[in-house]
């Protein structure tokens, strides 16, 4: 079965405890200029997860990331045209 799964957004003093990090979740980004990195853990689990790494030294902010909360389903949308398209026959469907 699949775990839902949230993004955490992780901003660091120093990139030198990526590693220390890398227990908490599933590291998928990092970025050396800015000095964050993107990972992903349990859904169920994010809340106090984020209080964790908060409460760390080397963490300077901890930000969720709000897709799983966002609607993906748009109202007044048009469809896509490559689906319509049908390649058997060469033209667009009506």
């Amino acid at each position: 079965m699949w775990t839902k799964r949230q993004g955490l957004i992780v901003w660091l003093r120093h990139l030198k405890y990526l590693r220390k990090i890398r227990r908490y979740g599933h590291i998928i980004y990092s970025s050396k200029k800015l000095k964050y990195v993107v990972m992903y853990v349990n859904q169920d689990e994010a809340e106090s997860l984020a209080e964790k790494l908060q409460s760390l030294p080397f963490v300077t902010r901890v930000e969720p990331s709000y897709k799983p909360y966002v609607n993906q389903n748009y109202k007044n949308s048009r469809p896509d045209q490559a689906k319509e398209y049908d390649y058997k026959y060469g033209f667009f469907h009506s």
